[in-house]
């Protein structure tokens, strides 16, 4: 068992990035399905439901870019 346990170390950092995305992921599905909803609903809102829409996907892929860079930070410390 510690055989497979060291095999796998060096590749922690990279399954943990991996378990990571699928939260931005999803969410990043969530909000352009609502968005298009939204627009389907409200079609004289679009530039509104865009704007909001865009704004919610660039957080949501922050947190993936921080996932990203987060085990290279932690790692020098």
């Amino acid at each position: 068992m510690t055989g497979v346990l060291a095999a796998v170390d060096g590749n922690v950092t990279a399954i943990g990035y991996g378990l990571a995305a699928i939260g931005p992921g999803i969410g990043i599905g969530i909000i352009f399905g609502q968005g298009v909803n939204a627009i389907a609903r409200q079609p004289e809102l679009t530039g509104v439901i865009r704007t909001n829409m865009l704004l919610g996907f660039v957080l949501t892929e922050a947190l993936a870019l921080i996932g990203l860079v987060a085990p290279f930070i932690f790692k020098s410390v």
